[in-house]
């Protein structure tokens, strides 16, 4: 948070304290005299100024001190009919010396330095306010020649103490609100990265099928180049040395492509090694992600999609991005192939030395003639509203993917013909942390 943010935070503090405070300091009572009132005022304006990050509390203290004077003033000249401006002035300006006492002790003291330390806090806020209280106590015994018993002062400790009991009380439950809000905040965070890692793993495991295949066909090009030494011109009836020269043209252009490609997978696969937190996740949280994710995608969508998930059997952490890429994969296939409303389940269970996954979906399924084909590259059953096809290539993927880790995939009708089933099992051995 930069400073104009926090000092604009403590304007708008500030504002409220100057509000809430002479609100508060109505629930009063008067255990020492008919001038020295113990209120709901104090522990108000002590839990404000622990929330000032920058502002010097000696300028809310005078603020507040003197909203709080005129306030009870205006009070008095509400609720009185005899009303007398010098006798309600005398009887509640000592208030103001309170509050700008309590004020400038608590900055002398440096309170918000023990942000975290609250029981440091709240003996020093029981100090301080016995200290205004005496200082209010003293004004009015100069000014009023007003009379304490000692033994009356046992009553203020026992007030100080509860007051600082009640803002500590107060100041711990927003210190907890706020560190469950950053903990939301950050794991939310958290989940978007893992998801944009994921997809980046993704995109390396196609980049490096295409780099392998770039190899090949280098190796390819260049072999045809050497076997068209062997021919001579009359062979072929044309200059044979223009061929041989075009297709080492294409064998060093595919080359170059390989090695733009090898820089693109380095960056891409420090880029997920540099970014992760951690390789290795529970089930449970693995998937939470995928169907937070894949919500929120429904939601984009503007369908109204029920996910349920069961999860059998004691599983190991299992490597993050192969499970999310995988399955991310076909949850969001499931989601995009749901009209309007629907549900999809997901049901994991461990057997032995294989994980199976089971991701289902009421939607309206595929047809029999496509069934073949849906694993193909490039193959589509959905357009966009301005009739484009998908990329096709999130099925063929899962199952390349699945098939290197050694697993299998399949797919079948839902119950009754409704919907598509897809099972995906994988071997454990091939997804955990090996010792």
């Amino acid at each position: 948070m930069n400073l104009s943010t926090l000092v604009k935070k403590d304007i708008y503090i500030l504002v409220l304290m100057m509000f809430t405070v002479p609100l508060a300091g109505e629930i009063k009572s008067f255990p020492l005299n008919e001038t020295f009132r113990m209120s709901f005022g104090a522990p108000t304006f002590f839990f404000f100024l622990l929330l000032l990050r920058k502002m010097p509390a000696f300028l809310p203290g005078f603020l507040t001190g003197t909203v709080v004077v005129k306030f009870r003033i205006l009070l008095d000249f509400i609720m009185q009919e005899n009303f007398d401006w010098v006798s309600s002035f005398q009887i509640h300006y000592s208030s103001f010396f309170f509050y700008f006492t309590y004020a400038c002790l608590f900055y002398l003291a440096k309170i918000n330095r023990f942000q975290d330390r609250p029981v440091i806090i709240g003996l020093m806020g029981f100090v301080i306010e016995i200290l205004s209280d005496c200082m209010e106590l003293a004004v009015q015994y100069f000014v009023l020649d007003t009379t304490i018993a000692l033994s009356a002062l046992n009553e203020i400790i026992v007030i100080a103490f509860s007051h600082s009991f009640i803002v500590l009380s107060f100041f711990n439950m927003m210190k907890l609100y706020e560190a469950q809000s950053r903990e939301r905040q950050t794991r939310k965070q958290n989940e978007h990265m893992l998801m944009l890692i994921s997809n980046l793993y993704e995109e390396s495991i196609h980049l490096k099928k295409t780099l392998k295949d770039a190899e090949n066909i280098t190796k390819k090009t260049y072999d045809l180049y050497k076997s068209l030494d062997d021919l001579t011109n009359e062979q072929v009836g044309f200059p044979i040395e223009d061929i041989q020269r075009h297709v080492l043209n294409i064998a060093g252009e595919v080359h170059e492509i390989k090695k733009d490609n090898q820089r693109i997978f380095a960056g891409l696969s420090k880029l997920i090694s540099d970014e992760s937190f951690t390789d290795y996740m529970p089930i449970h949280e693995l998937v939470n992600i995928i169907i937070r994710a894949n919500g929120k995608y429904a939601h984009l969508l503007g369908k109204d999609i029920q996910f349920v998930w069961v999860i059998k059997g004691i599983h190991p952490n299992y490597h993050i991005y192969t499970i999310l890429s995988i399955i991310n994969n076909v949850v969001a296939n499931a989601v995009e192939a749901i009209k309007e409303t629907g549900s999809i389940t997901i049901d994991i269970d461990k057997k032995q030395d294989s994980i199976e996954f089971r991701i289902g979906d009421n939607g309206p399924g595929v047809t029999s003639r496509y069934q073949e084909l849906i694993f193909e590259p490039g193959f589509t059953s959905k357009y966009d509203d301005a009739g484009n096809p998908s990329t096709g290539i999130g099925l063929s993927y899962v199952k390349e993917m699945v098939e290197q880790l050694q697993g299998d995939v399949t797919f079948q009708d839902g119950p009754e013909g409704k919907g598509s089933i897809f099972k995906i099992r994988l071997l454990v051995d091939r997804l955990i942390e090996k010792g």
